[in-house]
């Protein structure tokens, strides 16, 4: 038996020097645990309690295992390691204690925890005192429960299991199990909450036994639970007939379970009533005072784990609905492609952390994609995740490449008032050429599956995790480039997906890319079958997950996207580039409009430049939909946006921008990193 509310000792700071003369004067032994040097100190009345005489006993605890059976032992260590992690003030069991002529003897002991300004736990002292005669009674009724376990041992029992309780139903189910308190020789359990002035019935059983109309209750009414609640003390019910008298509404409605007794118990944290408890019986009649003690300290552990499972799930509540709203509600749909995203919360732990997944529309028949990974599994680790996930979005609209993505990312997450850092990867497809680029942050490695249905990992080479690499000054990410085939699948996940216990990444890896490739062919069904394989595992991580199908191309197409890099002060790579806009109008069967797009191509490439310092990038694309159209792109690295000048009569230059908004069908400035992007689209014909 156990009870870590048990009341708190009144023990001078000095002990042992000054022993208090009323514990000696009741057969209390008195000792004070050093934590710090593991020393064990008792008084003269706790050597003759263990029965060791001075001499044997050298301050060390485990002299004592000559006299506490190694399980005793071993369930007095528990016990006191779950007390000082709980940040519990004290705590009390009962143990056999095997003295030198071969007798045992019941021993209880109750400790007082104190801490230092920090917290940390200095010192325990205590008392201990033979509880065998306060027991004797006790143990003959055991006997008669059952012959292969004592009441104590049935408490004990469950006040451990009440220890791994995390949620209300598991207090339950710990109640109702084969090892719970319904068998120290109850017929029935109930069990009430409180909620807004009512008691709420979570538990009774045997099935057959519920009372229509007890299953909400109120306070003033005349039930024993409401009793109980209303005056924070238990009522012990000795016989029918006093059940009879004290609850006339209730008793007609239990007489066929043949009640004899009854224990109501309050269900007591921090003096409020959370609940209240019944046992009742149909083979006994009256309570000894200790039966009655050893119950009252078992509604106290009750209550204990009732608060924590009600806290558990507050705060699981609360953290989960913050993490719903930090990922993304809706995913867009992205033309050219097929996208799955799942996310599955670990089956340990407050059920939360940091995973995410986002997807991005860029210009351009653009996406990006990011999948990340927090550090930790609590609500900060859920606030952080949402932080990232806007700016890494934010980032990526602005036009800034992979690399400056992840780098900038980084920064804010260093620059944030938090000691977290965040594994990410993000790649970027151009969906019209199948071109991806990826940057990975500490993150595992993508996946792709063929239209064969092979998968493979894709090996990034990659950067520190985000805030550790702007920590260390290390902001250069390498950029990886897949090519992304119609038809193809990009898979990006958490680690959760591929640990497992016992096996390594790279097993894991392997693993996953099996179950990829034989999976079905459709991305929402293949992330559903993931999804179930993670929770069949189980695991003490999150799972996110997000599959990318390119779709292949609708309409047969010839061109694609042709790129030229035009240095300053380099003649031939300006030719080239001239070179390349007037073949690839002719090969897109763009004749008609073939001067207005050289002449507004060679206007946007000689400003980027004359007037930044660096080179032109020079991209040229077709585009389909509601029309076809041709795409000019240059881009260079100034951020300075271009603005209309006005010419006069003779002048020679300003006429620029006027040119291309008198021959472009529409033009536009788009950020990109630390420069910009000028663009202009010319409707074509379709061809033929």
């Amino acid at each position: 038996m156990a009870d870590r509310g048990a009341s708190a000792l009144s023990l001078p700071d000095d002990w042992p020097a000054h022993p208090d003369p009323i514990l000696a004067l009741n057969q209390m032994g008195s000792f004070d645990w050093d934590l710090d040097t593991g020393l064990f100190h008792m008084d003269a009345q706790a050597h003759e309690v263990f029965d060791v005489r001075p001499d044997e006993y050298d301050g060390d605890p485990e002299s004592l295992s000559v006299r506490v059976p190694p399980a005793e032992a071993r369930r007095l260590d528990t016990l006191v390691a779950q007390a000082i992690k709980d940040g519990s003030e004290n705590y009390g069991a009962y143990f056999r204690v095997r003295r030198r002529d071969g007798t045992q003897r019941w021993t209880h002991t109750q400790g007082y925890i104190r801490r230092d300004e920090t917290g940390r736990p200095r010192r325990i002292i205590g008392i201990v005192r033979d509880a065998t005669q306060e027991l004797s009674e006790f143990a003959e009724r055991r006997e008669q429960v059952d012959a292969d376990r004592d009441q104590t041992s049935v408490v004990q029992s469950t006040t451990a299991a009440l220890a791994h309780a995390r949620t209300v139903q598991d207090v339950i189910d710990v109640l109702k199990d084969t090892h719970g308190v319904s068998h120290l020789g109850a017929t029935s359990l109930v069990m009430g909450l409180v909620e807004a002035g009512r008691i709420r019935l979570v538990a009774e059983g045997p099935e057959g036994s519920f009372v229509p109309g007890t299953l909400v209750t109120r306070i003033d009414e005349p039930y024993p639970m409401s009793e109980v609640v209303r005056t924070l003390s238990p009522r012990f019910i000795e016989s029918p007939e006093e059940f009879a008298d004290g609850y006339p509404i209730l008793w007609p409605h239990i007489t066929d379970l043949d009640i004899t007794s009854a224990a109501y118990l309050p269900l007591i944290v921090q003096a409020r009533p959370i609940g209240a408890m019944g046992l009742l019986y149909n083979d006994r009649r009256g309570f000894a005072p200790e039966e009655r003690n050893i119950l009252v300290a078992l509604g106290s552990s009750i209550a204990q784990s009732l608060q924590r499972a009600m806290f558990y799930e507050q705060e699981k509540d609360l953290a989960s609905g913050l993490q719903q709203a930090m990922l993304p509600r809706t995913i867009p749909s992205v033309p050219g492609a097929d996208v799955a995203v799942r996310y599955r919360s670990a089956s340990l732990g407050r059920d939360i952390g940091g995973d995410w997944y986002d997807l991005i529309p860029l210009p351009g028949g653009r996406v990006g994609a990011v999948i990340g990974d927090v550090q930790g599994h609590d609500t900060h680790a859920a606030a952080v995740m949402g932080q990232l996930r806007i700016v890494l979005r934010a980032y990526a609209a602005e036009g800034h490449t992979p690399a400056t993505v992840m780098a900038r990312a980084s920064v804010f997450l260093h620059e944030l008032d938090t000691d977290r850092f965040a594994t990410c990867l993000y790649a970027e497809a151009d969906l019209a050429t199948g071109v991806v680029q990826v940057v990975r942050a500490g993150h595992i490695d993508p996946l792709v599956r063929a239209t064969d249905g092979s998968c493979r990992r894709v090996p990034v080479g990659g950067g520190l995790p985000l805030g550790l690499s702007a920590e260390f000054g290390r902001l250069d990410y390498p950029v990886g480039t897949i090519e992304l085939d119609p038809g193809h699948t990009l898979l990006l996940c958490t680690d959760g997906l591929v640990e497992q216990p016992g096996a390594d990444l790279d097993d894991g890896m392997q693993t996953l890319a099996g179950l990829v490739a034989a999976g079905p062919r459709d991305v929402w069904q293949l992330a559903d079958e993931l999804i179930e394989v993670a929770e069949e595992r189980g695991g003490e991580d999150d799972v996110a997950l997000l599959l990318l199908r390119r779709r292949g191309l609708e309409t047969p197409q010839t061109g694609g996207r042709l790129q030229q890099h035009v240095a300053p002060g380099d003649p031939e790579a300006l030719i080239a580039a001239r070179h390349m806009i007037r073949a690839a109008v002719r090969a897109w069967s763009a004749a008609d409009r073939s001067d207005e797009v050289e002449l507004v191509a060679d206007e946007l490439i000689t400003n980027a430049l004359m007037h930044t310092e660096g080179a032109a990038i020079v991209t040229l694309r077709v585009l389909s939909g509601t029309d076809r159209r041709l795409r000019v792109e240059v881009e260079d690295s100034s951020s300075a946006l271009p603005r209309r000048r006005d010419a006069g009569e003779s002048g020679v230059s300003g006429r620029g921008l006027l040119l291309v908004e008198l021959l472009t069908d529409v033009w536009g400035v788009e950020a990109r990193g630390g420069g910009k992007c000028v663009w202009c689209e010319f409707v074509v014909p379709d061809r033929s």
